[in-house]
């Protein structure tokens, strides 16, 4: 019989791999924009998708070792990043660079959604570390919506 804590357990997982696989397709986007941004501010918005793509990268790593560190499995695959992220895919190369700082900006709320709902349930399941490292995550995921909401205008 599965307790509480057992629930609330399982529950953050769920989320650390789905922030997981989101930070998996955002990394990708950011990737896909900064190889394909046209136009006057080229080399401005060039710079600032890498920059957010190495940050975003950055964090896999120890997103998926929150799950380890819970007794759980990461995700193993393409389809399972499909499967587990909210960030859209993005096959389009000729995208506006307005376009592409606005899908980025909706992109990074997004996942700031999430990591609000992780800190939830990482104090629900009495996971401190985990509680700990989403309050760094939010910070950078608040510092690029800045960032590409202010490039909006």
């Amino acid at each position: 019989m599965a307790t509480t804590g057992d629930n609330s357990k399982k529950a953050l997982v769920t989320e650390l791999n789905g922030l997981l696989a989101d930070h998996f397709a955002l990394f990708t986007k950011a990737k896909n924009f900064h190889w394909h941004v046209k136009g006057a501010r080229f080399r401005d918005l060039h710079l600032l998708f890498d920059e957010h793509a190495i940050e975003i990268r950055d964090q896999i790593d120890l997103i998926g070792e929150r799950v380890r560190k819970n007794g759980a499995e990461t995700l193993t695959s393409i389809a399972s990043i499909a499967k587990h992220t909210n960030i859209a895919d993005q096959d389009r190369a000729d995208l506006s660079a307005e376009q592409m700082v606005q899908e980025l900006h909706d992109d990074n709320v997004i996942l700031l959604e999430r990591i609000r709902k992780l800190k939830g349930l990482a104090e629900a399941a009495g996971d401190n570390a985990t509680d700990g490292y989403l309050d760094d995550l939010t910070d950078q995921t608040e510092q690029r919506v800045w960032f590409l909401k202010s490039t909006l205008g």
